[in-house]
C-alpha cells in the first residue's frame, strides 16, 4: 500500500528529527520515549522505526547532523589570509552560526555521555576536527608573531568554551545585540591569545 500524503521520509523524517531535538533539548534524552517523539509528530510510535532503528541512532543522527553541517558553513566561508582576520571569522561564525540554534548546542554538549562508544568516537573526531581549524588559526599566528599563545591546544579549547557559552546567557531583546555580543566577544579573544595590538600582552 502506498504511503499516505505527507509520510514521505523527506518530509516525515525531518519531522522526526526537529520534534526529537526539541523535546530531547527540554527534557534530556534520558526522559525522552520514542512515543513521546511519536505524538510529537503526530504518527504512531511503530511508524517512528521507518525513520531510525532506535532512539540512540536518533540522538547520534542529530549530533552528526549538526557537526556536519557546521564543518560544511565554515569550510564554506571567506575566511580571509591573515591570521587575524581568521581568528576575526572564526569567532564570529562561531557565535552566529550556535545562538541561532540553542538547541543542537545543548545536545551537541549536553548529551555526549549518552552516545554509544562507537558513535562517540564518531562525533568527536567531527569536534576535533572544527578544533583544528581555530588551532590552524592559532598556529599560523604564533608563527607568524602575531599571537602569544604558551599551549596552543589548552587556548583552542578556551577560546571555543568562551564563545560556546554566550548560549547559557545571551537572550535575543536584551541589553546586548548579537552585534554587540560579537564585538565584545571578538576583543575577549584577540586578548586570550595574546594578538598584537589589544595590549594583552607581548607577542612571541
Amino acid at each position: 500500500m502506498a504511503r499516505k500524503t505527507g509520510s514521505h521520509s523527506d518530509i516525515t523524517g525531518p519531522r522526526v528529527r526537529a520534534a526529537a531535538r526539541q523535546l530531547i533539548a527540554r527534557h534530556g534524552y534520558a526522559a525522552v520515549s520514542m512515543r513521546q517523539i511519536a505524538a510529537e509528530v503526530g504518527v504512531q510510535a511503530g511508524a517512528l522505526y521507518l525513520y531510525t532503528p532506535d532512539k540512540q541512532t536518533l540522538l547520534f543522527d542529530l549530533m552528526r547532523e549538526h557537526m556536519e553541517h557546521l564543518l560544511a558553513e565554515w569550510q564554506a566561508l571567506d575566511k580571509g589570509e591573515a591570521p587575524l582576520a581568521q581568528l576575526e571569522s572564526f569567532a564570529r561564525f562561531h557565535i552566529r552560526y550556535h545562538l541561532n540554534r540553542p538547541d543542537h548546542v545543548f545536545i551537541a554538549y549536553m548529551e555526549l555521555r549518552n552516545l554509544s562508544e562507537d558513535n562517540f568516537a564518531t562525533i568527536e573526531a567531527l569536534r576535533r576536527r572544527y578544533e583544528q581549524a581555530l588551532e590552524a588559526i592559532l598556529q599560523q599566528g604564533a608563527a607568524a608573531q602575531v599571537f602569544s599563545v604558551p599551549d596552543i591546544k589548552l587556548a583552542t579549547l578556551a577560546v571555543i568554551a568562551m564563545l560556546t557559552g554566550v548560549n547559557t546567557w545571551y537572550r535575543e531583546g536584551g541589553r546586548l545585540s548579537a552585534s554587540d555580543v560579537e564585538t565584545i566577544y571578538l576583543d575577549m579573544v584577540r586578548g586570550a591569545v595574546g594578538a598584537a595590538g589589544t595590549g594583552a600582552g607581548p607577542t612571541q
